[in-house]
């Protein structure tokens, strides 16, 4: 008896030694040679939470193919598939997540664009010029969460209470006037294999230039520092925290001249090229936005010495761009890169050109039902203030430009501010400016040539007031002299105002700075240099949005209404309308024949 309990012993002894053995081996098994890493990248969203009814164009076995794309429900199952091929990854956006957006979200404060991306589970956002365009305490409330008020609309409408964004809104030159910054400047991700830990170390960046595409008031107590110098500096704060890979999320991009299914930087321009020129070597990834193109550059091929992959990934979550990054265990450095456009194939759709169905060339991403959800309980909400006749028109009325640089829409906008302000109790408004970045979308009708108030909001969604100031002759023509000279407003790249019906003037670019505008008339007489004007605008122009400083150095204003209310009421007075001439400003180098 003793004699079998002993052998019991001794096979449990030896299958305990066993046990303990290969116990150790694990405990020695050597760490993987690499970690594969997923980085999944988008861009500017701007709340299109539904299909944005956009093509992208690829190559197919007879030629361009047109494929639908976009619509949260869709992007969801799109990012949920590229994390699917690999347990590591990270999901950040460029910026632009919310604002300028679809009245879906943009009723509700965009609040429906974050809880959408809450249920994407994505890490970061770098801070795009438009999560200011409410002003920066409503960019922290839609980070925190909660119901303060902060603009005209109502927050917590749907959700009470909101909860916030679910992931880290980053903002590393965004500083405040304690030198604090206004949102964590960076963040970290680490990935587990074996024995092996490797750290991804995130920097979002703002473009510097926000301060000139927001309401000034919205930045009030904040200063933009310079992109590079930011990143540069945080490198080794990074390094010391342990991050082996460092990205950086860049609300500021380019273009280049490549397809989407190209990987090349072939004719890379646009202002992310000198903030490259300048940033650290040490960087392996710049994720940027802003400019609304996709491009995938490995930026060795342009400038050797810093290697960066760069991309971009389009506009109104129509792509995603898949970063693959090899990173080796033992040097803890990335040993190969690559990226590709993932198209955001959903539904197909009827637009202006006829029918648009979804595309073989490309996958068919499922719906998102938890998203699609969500959006659609936002959509019941908005449908019966969106579908609400306003007025008609007569033909289509776009923001194209003409040869001055005026457009119809903008135009219309400004007969419609002047309209809304020209009464001496509104203001007594004689002249309306517009500026083109505050045009959103063209006015389309339908077949009846009707125009409804959700098409209304998508031309102009920031919720801006309008306000009458008074100026003198010379300080109108310095304003328009800043259309080419004030910022990033260039002979190149000049920003002209659209005007009302009844002012007028010509412009010369090939004549110097500060001479440029000519010929300013005020319903057919000219407009002196002393003459006294009563001026219609936006809050956003008269606080000296983009560039046009002037604006704001004139103290005196009278409040008025929202710019949507002054649309709106411009159409129930003067419908049907008819698309306006551009023909207001005239460009002296046109008439010419000059090639400017």
């Amino acid at each position: 008896m003793a004699r079998g309990l002993s052998r019991r012993g001794l096979g449990t002894a030896f299958a305990l030694g066993m046990l303990a053995a290969l116990a150790g081996c694990a405990a020695v098994a050597p760490a993987p040679q690499h970690i594969d890493i997923t980085l999944i990248g988008f861009n500017d969203l701007h709340g299109h939470l539904e299909p944005p009814r956009l093509v992208v164009r690829v190559p197919g076995p007879d030629g361009a193919v047109a494929v639908p794309a976009g619509g949260a429900a869709y992007l969801a199952s799109a990012i949920a598939a590229l994390k699917a091929s690999n347990p590591h990854h990270a999901v950040v956006s460029a910026g632009d997540m919310v604002g300028a957006s679809p009245l879906v979200s943009a009723l509700f404060l965009d609040e429906p664009t974050i809880e959408a991306v809450n249920r994407m589970q994505i890490d970061f956002n770098a801070v795009g010029n438009h999560e200011f365009d409410r002003g920066w305490r409503e960019l922290l409330r839609l980070q925190h969460g909660g119901c303060e008020q902060f603009t005209v609309r109502t927050p917590c409408q749907i959700s009470r209470p909101f909860e916030g964004a679910r992931f880290g809104f980053l903002a590393a030159n965004t500083v405040r006037e304690d030198g604090q910054t206004l949102l964590p400047p960076t963040g970290l991700k680490r990935f587990h294999d074996g024995g092996a830990t490797i750290t991804l170390g995130f920097i979002g960046l703002t473009l510097k230039a926000t301060p000139t595409m927001v309401s000034p008031a919205g930045v009030v107590g904040l200063r933009f520092e310079d992109e590079a110098a930011t990143a540069n500096a945080l490198v080794p704060q990074l390094r010391a925290q342990g991050a082996d890979v460092i990205v950086v999320v860049i609300h500021e991009g380019g273009g280049t001249a490549a397809g989407i299914t190209e990987t090349s930087c072939a004719g890379l321009s646009g202002d992310i090229v000198p903030i490259l020129e300048r940033l650290d070597p040490a960087i392996d990834v710049v994720v940027s936005g802003h400019t609304h193109r996709a491009y995938v550059c490995d930026y060795a091929s342009v400038n050797p010495q810093r290697p960066f992959l760069l991309t971009s990934a389009g506009l109104y979550g129509t792509l995603v761009t898949d970063i693959a990054l090899r990173v080796d265990t033992r040097t803890r450095r990335v040993v190969r890169k690559a990226a590709r456009q993932v198209i955001v194939q959903g539904e197909g759709f009827t637009g202006p050109q006829g029918r648009v169905d979804t595309s073989a060339v490309v996958p068919v991403f499922p719906v998102d039902t938890g998203v699609q959800q969500l959006v659609a309980t936002y959509h019941a909400a908005a449908v019966p203030l969106a579908q609400r006749p306003v007025g008609q028109v007569t033909a289509a009325i776009l923001r194209q430009p003409g040869p001055s640089l005026e457009s119809p829409l903008g135009n219309l906008i400004a007969d419609a501010q002047l309209h809304a302000t020209r009464l001496p109790g509104q203001g007594g408004a004689q002249i309306s400016f517009m500026n083109p970045g505050g045009v959103r979308a063209d006015l389309v009708p339908d077949e009846q040539g009707l125009v409804r108030y959700g098409q209304l909001f998508a031309v102009q969604p920031f919720g801006n007031h309008l306000v009458v100031k008074t100026f003198t002759g010379a300080q109108l023509r310095a304003a328009l002299e800043q259309q080419f000279d004030s910022g990033t407003n260039t002979p190149e790249r000049p920003r002209v105002l659209s005007v009302s019906a009844g002012f007028g003037y010509s412009y010369d670019l090939s004549r110097p700075a500060g001479a440029r505008i000519s010929h300013m008339a005020l319903h057919g007489q000219p407009l002196t240099d002393e003459a006294r004007v009563r001026v219609a605008m936006s809050n956003y122009l008269a606080g000296g949005g983009d560039n046009f400083t002037v604006f704001a150095q004139v103290p005196d204003m009278l409040g008025g209404g929202q710019d949507l209310d002054a649309l709106e009421a411009y159409f129930r007075a003067s419908s049907p309308l008819a698309p306006p001439a551009t023909n207001r400003i005239t460009r002296s180098a046109q008439v010419t024949g000059s090639n400017q």
